[in-house]
């Protein structure tokens, strides 16, 4: 029987930079805001913390600085993902080697593999680590999604112990969940449907707004856990706004700028990000402003 490796809200956190580096310093107070606030897990290396322009050995690095600022406070999962599967095991096997919980482990972008590829793919990564794995599909960002019937064979792996579901596919969630076995768990990889996938069966969400209201995030997550989906739509629905503001451009973007708005330390956006636009970051101070968050 396999266990989800956390349930609630996983904040998938920022990296920040400074002179060209991770601001080691600047994560640290961010992880402790997470940690204050209740979050059910940390997710480093991720989409959010920009991964795709960190070095391996920043990621390492990353990854440890969070494994002992933590300390087996709440479970620590590191992204290890790749186009390149060779890449994705060494980045797993890294990760692993650094005290990493688990592993969030994206679809190949751009190589647009097909489910055959994907089963291939995922196979080697997990036979490679002992580590819980928990799958990535968002097609949005990669060009690929897992079809419910690979999620069925990946879950026969025991390395592989669930998905993070952020294809906005409600229909192939429900079948995902009707053909894996109860202990495959789906958490929302999309903030704004986190009730409707924890009302399919999920058992939380890994998110981007938690990186700005962790307790809120929290809150929703565990009204959904304990059957109280009238009071969890409700404070969806309050947190609407803000879930769309922090995509009105590509993440990490808005999220990024949001902090650094509210006087956290997350330094420059790595490039091709770049900051918003003029209107965007109206939009952002705007509904911090309405959220009462002060700027």
């Amino acid at each position: 029987m396999k266990h989800p490796i956390f349930i609630g809200s996983a904040v998938a956190i920022v990296t920040p930079f400074k002179e060209g580096g991770v601001d080691l310093d600047a994560l640290g107070d961010l992880l402790d805001f997470q940690l204050e606030n209740g979050t059910d897990a940390v997710v480093v290396c991720g989409t959010t913390g920009e991964a795709s322009t960190m070095t391996y050995r920043e990621r390492a690095e990353t990854i440890a600085f969070c494994v002992r600022h933590v300390g087996g406070r709440v479970p620590v999962i590191a992204g290890s993902g790749s186009n390149s599967t060779e890449n994705a095991v060494t980045l797993s096997q890294e990760a692993e080697r650094q005290g990493a919980d688990g592993l969030l482990v994206v679809t190949p972008y751009y190589n647009k593999a097909s489910q055959a590829g994907l089963l291939r793919h995922y196979r080697t990564v997990a036979n490679s680590v002992s580590l819980p794995i928990i799958l990535y599909s968002v097609p949005s960002r990669t060009g690929v999604s897992i079809a419910p019937e690979t999620y069925a064979a990946l879950a026969e792996h025991p390395n592989i112990i669930g998905v993070k579901e952020a294809s906005g596919n409600l229909g192939n969630i429900q079948r995902t969940r009707s053909l894996c076995p109860e202990d495959f768990t789906i958490w929302s990889g999309n903030d704004d449907e986190t009730v409707p996938i924890c009302a399919l069966g999920g058992k939380g969400v890994i998110s981007v707004a938690a990186n700005v209201l962790p307790a809120e995030m929290r809150r929703l997550t565990h009204l959904c856990l304990k059957n109280d989906f009238a009071a969890a739509g409700k404070l969806q629905i309050y947190l609407k706004d803000f879930c769309d503001a922090m995509f009105c451009e590509v993440n990490p973007i808005p999220v990024k700028t949001a902090l650094g708005l509210l006087g956290w330390r997350v330094g420059e956006l790595r490039s091709p990000m770049c900051p918003p636009s003029p209107e965007n970051l109206a939009h952002i101070k705007t509904v911090l402003a309405q959220y009462g968050l002060a700027v």
